[in-house]
């Protein structure tokens, strides 16, 4: 649907067209430039290189970096219980104590558990430092908690991993 309107400018009347809403469901229209400018590369907001060592982890090397890590904790408690390695309903929360336990200790201690190291990835801060043991506790557990491991940035950076102040960089 179009209006036509005129507007007085100087002396000169000036007629045109304007474009209206067909409804009031389509709501508000806004019209607020994107203030915030776009990046090219995940990891350029932070000052990380585009490729190569310290540049932001791909999605999958992260994932696979998880996978392997369950895995090792599923062997180590099949190891110390005697149970079979990958049967259903044994010791559940056995294996998320233990595979809790590797990454507060690993990534306090090296900055990197047993999967993410295989995968040639890393936990830093933002200032290219290892991450505190307060700030590990707090990432793991919301790690665990899934949800805020899922919602990330365009940098790649979880819920998680905004909260202890770090990200998951390539070695």
């Amino acid at each position: 649907m179009s209006r036509v309107f005129r507007r007085r400018y100087g002396g000169a009347i000036v007629a045109g067209v304007r474009k209206t809403r067909d409804s009031w469901l389509d709501g508000p229209r806004l019209d607020v430039p994107d203030s915030s400018p776009r990046s090219t590369y995940p990891g350029e907001r932070l000052g990380l290189p585009p490729a190569g060592p310290m540049s932001v982890a791909g999605m999958g090397r992260r994932l696979a970096a998880l996978v392997l890590d369950w895995l090792a904790c599923l062997l180590v408690v099949a190891l110390f219980t005697g149970h079979r390695l990958l049967a259903p309903g044994d010791r559940p929360f056995l294996t998320l104590a233990v595979f809790t336990l590797e990454y507060v200790v690993l990534l306090s201690a090296l900055g990197t558990t047993f999967g993410m190291r295989l995968v040639g990835i890393g936990v830093r801060r933002l200032d290219g430092s290892r991450v505190a043991l307060l700030w590990v506790v707090v990432r793991t557990a919301l790690l665990l908690c899934v949800v805020p491991a899922v919602i990330y940035d365009t940098d790649y950076r979880g819920l998680h991993d905004k909260a202890a102040g770090c990200v998951v960089v390539r070695l």
